[in-house]
């Protein structure tokens, strides 16, 4: 069984990320949706949050599963036995830190590839952070997100 592991903060999960974890599901057998603790990041969402509503927008897919994690990502890979790594890019900058990233997980753990899923048009600006900027400023957010997050979004900003 080929096993990915698609990680990120999810703060919150963005149609972006959907459609790489969709595009992801296709490719293997199973992926496992890592959603990291990112205390230094100050997330809007507890983990618990961020992993129930990861777990509401990927319910249509059945090859995937949502995990909580708190360690060095080759630690939970061989945690949960998998193989490949999977992410989005969407612009150069993207490209540098992952390339970065990419190179020191592959020091730690040889074995575990990476593989780079480009965004589609619609989704290369969209970031978590620009969503919950538009949400606190009670903008128009819900185009850029599932259902289950605008409603959470709409529940945290009063809107």
């Amino acid at each position: 069984m080929k096993r990915a592991l698609t990680p990120g903060t999810f703060d919150p999960i963005t149609l972006g990320h959907l459609d790489v974890i969709t595009r992801a599901s296709q490719l293997v057998d199973e992926v496992v949706v890592a959603v990291a603790a990112s205390k230094k990041k100050n997330p809007l969402f507890d983990i618990d949050e961020r992993v129930a509503l990861v777990e509401r927008a990927v319910a249509h897919l059945p090859n995937v599963r949502v995990v909580a994690f708190d360690s060095l990502l080759v630690d939970f890979a061989r945690e949960v036995e998998a193989t490949v790594v999977i992410k989005g890019l969407r612009a150069i900058t993207d490209f540098e830190y992952e390339f970065q990233m990419t190179a020191m997980n592959y020091q730690l753990d040889e074995e575990l590839e990476t593989v780079f899923i480009m965004s589609s048009p619609e989704y290369m600006y969209l970031s978590s952070s620009i969503v919950r900027e538009i949400a606190s400023l009670k903008g128009d957010y819900a185009r850029f997100v599932p259902t289950c997050v605008a409603e959470a979004l709409a529940e945290r900003f009063g809107g």
